[in-house]
């Protein structure tokens, strides 16, 4: 099965091995971990782990991360994807490079993510989690049809949680 996957404006295609520096200079960057890793700066060795593990997934479950490119361009420009849990729905995540902010590429991408995960994998449910201070991701999560469903404290940060059940297009 081809996990390659395109909008009017970008490829995705699922994170690799050879991704490991590219994606890893994107995580540890300061305004985008801020959010993702409650801003630890991850290792190396943390950012091939995030790879293996959505490598597996793409196998086991047909899903992971994707990468996110602007068509015609070769350099990362975020990610998106699907982050696998034994106990609940696949939970979404996604980033772009701050460099590209604001010009839409997150929506983009989450909802082409929301698009297969239900078209193609016939999920029911996906969920989502987002630092309450982060209005931008909350944005997202709400124009591409996600609705809170809780508030919670989490390690000294207040976290809102979504999910969304059957994606409408």
């Amino acid at each position: 099965m081809t996990y390659l996957l395109h909008t009017e404006r970008l490829s995705l295609r699922p994170c690799q091995n050879e991704d490991l520096n590219s994606l890893h200079k994107l995580w540890i960057d300061a305004n985008v971990r801020r959010f993702l890793f409650d801003d630890r700066q991850i290792s190396c060795e943390q950012a091939q782990s995030f790879i293996e593990t959505s490598t597996e997934n793409f196998t086991n479950y047909g899903y992971g991360i994707w990468l996110f490119f602007e068509n015609q361009n070769d350099l990362i420009a975020g990610f998106a994807g699907l982050l696998h849990s034994l106990q609940e729905a696949p939970s979404l995540i996604f980033g772009t490079c701050p460099s590209l902010w604001g010009r839409g590429y997150a929506k983009e991408a989450a909802r082409t993510v929301l698009n297969y995960a239900f078209d193609v994998l016939d999920l029911e449910r996906v969920i989502a989690d987002v630092d309450e201070p982060n209005e931008a991701s909350i944005r997202v999560l709400e124009a591409i049809g996600m609705s809170q469903t809780r508030r919670a404290i989490i390690n000294e940060r207040p976290l809102l949680y979504y999910e969304i059940h059957i994606y409408r297009h």
